[in-house]
């Protein structure tokens, strides 16, 4: 049975808490080095609702398999239009097309609150099922950062992806 997408909310902080620890000290998808505490996920998530972003959880009976949200891509008032995708799956269940899911859901909300671009951030240029998720939903390479982070002992490169939302850039903003 496929998961139920449905808004985040603050009792799924444990979960996702957990999820994004295992790819902070498992994984380079987050150049974090120490995983936050729930405190910390909670007050990110309260940015998250604060600003007005779609925040989801996909919910496989009743354990939270995956999450992602947008954000600002950056704080500049030009940026207004462009959003940053996150997304993490628990280790326990990738390749079963959870973050695709949880992707086009957030493409969705974002369209319609009426962002034009989004990006993908993707830690590590060897992030191939990230990359591939993206490239799925429409993403395009739109650069490599390279040797930008440092993490496990080597150099990590940051690809950028982007996707046009609605409209994208073929008029102006409202």
């Amino acid at each position: 049975m496929p998961p139920t997408i449905r808004p985040a909310t603050l009792a799924d902080i444990p979960a996702i808490t957990r999820i994004y620890a295992h790819a902070v000290t498992h994984g380079t998808a987050s150049f974090e080095l120490e995983p936050p505490t729930e405190a910390e996920m909670t007050r990110r998530m309260q940015a998250v609702f604060d600003g007005g972003f779609p925040y989801f959880v996909a919910d496989l009976d009743g354990t939270i398999a995956g999450y992602a949200y947008a954000s600002l891509y950056r704080t500049r008032p030009a940026y207004r239009f462009t959003v940053e995708d996150s997304v993490y799956v628990d280790p326990e269940i990738h390749r079963r097309g959870i973050g695709r899911l949880l992707l086009e859901h957030l493409i969705e909300a974002c369209t319609a609150l009426g962002y034009r671009q989004m990006i993908a951030v993707i830690g590590d240029s060897n992030q191939a099922a990230s990359i591939g998720v993206h490239k799925a939903c429409g993403f395009e390479p739109a650069g490599n950062l390279r040797n930008i982070g440092y993490k496990f002992g080597r150099w990590l490169d940051t690809p950028l992806m982007q996707r046009a939302l609605g409209p994208g850039a073929t008029t102006k903003p409202p």
